[in-house]
């Protein structure tokens, strides 16, 4: 039953055998896959293997299937600011926020986020690659959000790379800022398909950079970017 792996599943994460609880928590989701708490326990577990891009997922389809689980959004927010999505991680944190106004952890992460995203508005590059394309998207069947018994705050730190992004996806539009320093067009490769978008930087005698974001949806074809050198 799929309480029975619930059950195992949260006792191996209590005893950080994350990757045991991954998969008796994907087993009780095969079982019961209307369950948002599932999912967002899942998330919980990605977040400690440190798949952010699947806890976001799940948070999001945690979210979708009960829109009033606050630890949904908290898994959300935690998940995107390790990476460095902070506008979205901002968003996902108010929004659980307000569903449970005295949980303290959401007043420590949205004041974490300010202070990365104060930062990153003061070292914004000289040069942006701005990717804006707004698109259509079907929302996909297995995103989803977070739920976990046993949060544990994390302490993030700004990357000092060359190379910095800001990834927003809805089920209705998808944009991707991409900044970097002394940046000629001619060097940004970007591909897309329905379920793609690939942005590649490639400067000769430099270590290449690839930003592949996982899509929660398909996207319409109709989809544009525009490259911005300032």
């Amino acid at each position: 039953m799929a309480s029975d792996l619930e059950k195992r599943a949260k006792e191996a994460f209590f005893e950080d055998e994350f990757e045991r609880a991954l998969d008796l928590y994907s087993q009780a989701l095969e079982l019961d896959p209307k369950n948002a708490d599932l999912y967002a326990d899942r998330a919980q577990a990605y977040i400690k293997l440190q798949n952010f891009t699947e806890a976001v997922a799940d948070a999001n389809r945690a979210i979708e299937l009960d829109p009033l689980l606050s630890k949904a959004y908290l898994r959300k927010g935690t998940a995107c600011m390790r990476l460095e999505e902070y506008q979205t991680a901002k968003a996902a944190l108010e929004a659980g926020s307000s569903l449970a106004p005295g949980d303290s952890r959401f007043t420590r992460l949205n004041k974490k986020c300010d202070e990365l995203m104060a930062e990153e508005t003061h070292n914004l590059p000289e040069k942006a690659i701005h990717e804006a394309p707004p698109s259509a998207i079907t929302p996909s069947e297995d995103v989803g959000p977070t739920h976990d018994t046993s949060y544990q705050s994390a302490v993030f730190e700004l990357s000092k790379q060359k190379y910095r992004h800001d990834f927003y996806n809805s089920p209705t539009e998808l944009v991707l800022n991409i900044y970097a320093r002394r940046i000629l067009a001619e060097y940004v490769t970007v591909d897309f398909g329905e379920q793609i978008l690939s942005v590649s930087i490639n400067i000769p005698g430099e270590e290449a950079y690839h930003f592949q974001p996982r899509l929660f949806g398909k996207v319409c074809l109709n989809l544009g970017y525009c490259i911005v050198c300032p």
